[in-house]
């Protein structure tokens, strides 16, 4: 262990996080880059179980995992109402946090969670511990919604038509392009207040840290911090293996949804020719209607290109219309996606555009075929087309579907059109940056460096006023 590590092996650090995919992994990424600078790591997850005896589960890796309770009772379902769920956790769960923080052995020297649990640095406030966020999501979000809570840019109020935006750092955004919470159509209310009370107390947290990396978003970046809105990328936080290094301890991260179908789908893959496989997946959250199943189908048959398609849903889902196909592809419940993207068969990426998998896709270098729908998927989409070169955007009909037409078309498009070697071009460019800002000496490398630097400088000179 070099110098660096050593000194900073009595540090402990706190991450708080909602037992959710998409906020659990990239904060244990961070964690695990913690580690290896030389900190003790807890992750601390948000579950329905009453104490930490209820999982068997106590680290992943390097990464020590508890578990407190987000105080909603044992028999809710927490995907039934988000509204009701996340006000329910921020009147209820920082009793809990306080009390696990208190009951602990170890003293923390920082705390840090993602936008989604701003509680989190209140009660970081009463144990006297400095806060860092991990802003999950890509650095045009933060921008986005930074200047929309703080009124600092006129966005319309009455519809979705006939709506762009043009703020510091980023290309002009149309309605569509926008994240839904900003728009006069968003019903998730709990999403909105939380995202409004995180940009007006931004005085509460001492690091903000992005899941992004410079060279990927250097405008937005470079103009937050101009403005004085300090934002440090140290991503992008996906699993080692994506970025060319060997660790029999990353796994894929930590997986609620997986299945024993792992050896199905690599063993299917390796059957197939180079750059040749459609990857098909659209994260853990959303539910793909029949209705849109039947299109992306359709747009598959007509094609007639391999397949990877992950459909969670599979008991419920009548299998008529995928029948004529099946020759064709692969159908699943679960993917180990990190290692799909990573296989030489596979030649874009149909996707939601959710945030980890856009990073898994750069990480691996491959096109994307966007097919957005919610939260900060449609902004996600926009930078894949008109930012990074490295895809296209489905296109809905007159009744807000997507076509098999379309589908089919966009998949030639990425796969043999006449920007496809551009897109795999900007992607494999992309793919190289990734590795290279975690690397030593690297953009994000460095970042990472100086928030530990203050992590420990911070822990020092509270000691030293005690």
């Amino acid at each position: 262990m070099d110098s660096f590590c050593e000194q900073n092996q009595q540090t402990n650090v706190l991450v708080v996080t909602l037992q959710a995919q998409g906020h659990i992994n990239p904060l244990l990424q961070l964690g695990k880059r913690l580690v290896s600078k030389g900190l003790h790591v807890t992750l601390a997850i948000l579950t329905n179980a009453p104490t930490n005896s209820s999982s068997a589960l106590n680290s992943i890796g390097s990464v020590h995992i508890e578990f407190f309770s987000d105080g909603v009772t044992m028999d809710y379902s927490r995907e039934v109402d988000m509204d009701y769920y996340m006000d329910s956790v921020g009147k209820f769960a920082p009793a809990n946090l306080l009390a696990f923080i208190r009951s602990h052995r170890r003293k923390f020297a920082c705390i840090i969670t993602s936008p989604f649990l701003p509680w989190v640095a209140d009660v970081a406030k009463e144990v006297d511990v400095p806060n860092a966020m991990l802003w999950i999501q890509a650095c045009a979000l933060y921008q986005i919604y930074r200047r929309y809570y703080n009124q600092l840019d006129e966005f319309s109020s009455e519809s979705n038509t006939n709506m762009s935006v043009k703020l510091p750092g980023l290309p002009v955004f149309s309605a569509d392009e926008l994240p839904s919470f900003v728009l006069p159509s968003n019903t998730v209310h709990s999403i909105d207040g939380i995202l409004n009370t995180v940009f007006h107390s931004l005085h509460k947290v001492k690091w903000v840290l992005g899941n992004s990396f410079l060279e990927l978003e250097k405008d937005v970046i470079a103009s937050l911090n101009e403005a004085g809105c300090p934002f440090w990328p140290v991503g992008p936080l996906v699993p080692a293996t994506l970025l060319g290094k060997e660790d029999y301890n990353d796994h894929d991260g930590y997986d609620i949804y997986k299945a024993n179908s792992e050896s199905d789908c690599i063993e299917w893959l390796n059957q197939q020719k180079p750059a040749s496989v459609v990857y098909i997946s659209f994260g853990t959250v959303l539910s793909v209607s029949v209705k849109e199943i039947e299109s992306i189908a359709a747009g598959l048959k007509s094609i007639n290109r391999p397949f990877l398609w992950v459909i969670r849903s599979l008991e419920n889902l009548e299998f008529g219309f995928l029948e004529e196909i099946k020759e064709q592809g692969l159908v699943v419940s679960w993917s180990p996606q990190t290692k799909v993207l990573s296989h030489p068969s596979v030649g874009c990426f149909l996707s939601h555009c959710g945030w980890n998998s856009l990073l898994e896709s750069i990480a691996a270098g491959v096109p994307v075929i966007g097919c957005p729908q919610w939260t900060d998927q449609p902004t996600n989409a926009k930078l894949v087309m008109d930012v990074w070169g490295v895809g296209v955007k489905l296109k809905m009909n007159s009744e807000g579907v997507i076509s098999g037409e379309e589908v089919g078309r966009c998949v030639e498009e990425v796969m043999s059109g006449p920007r496809s070697e551009e897109f795999r071009k900007n992607a494999l460019q992309l793919k190289t940056v990734a590795r290279e800002v975690l690397a030593d000496g690297g953009s994000s490398d460095n970042n990472i460096k100086m928030f530990v630097n203050e992590v420990i400088s911070s822990c020092s000179s509270h000691s030293k006023q005690i």
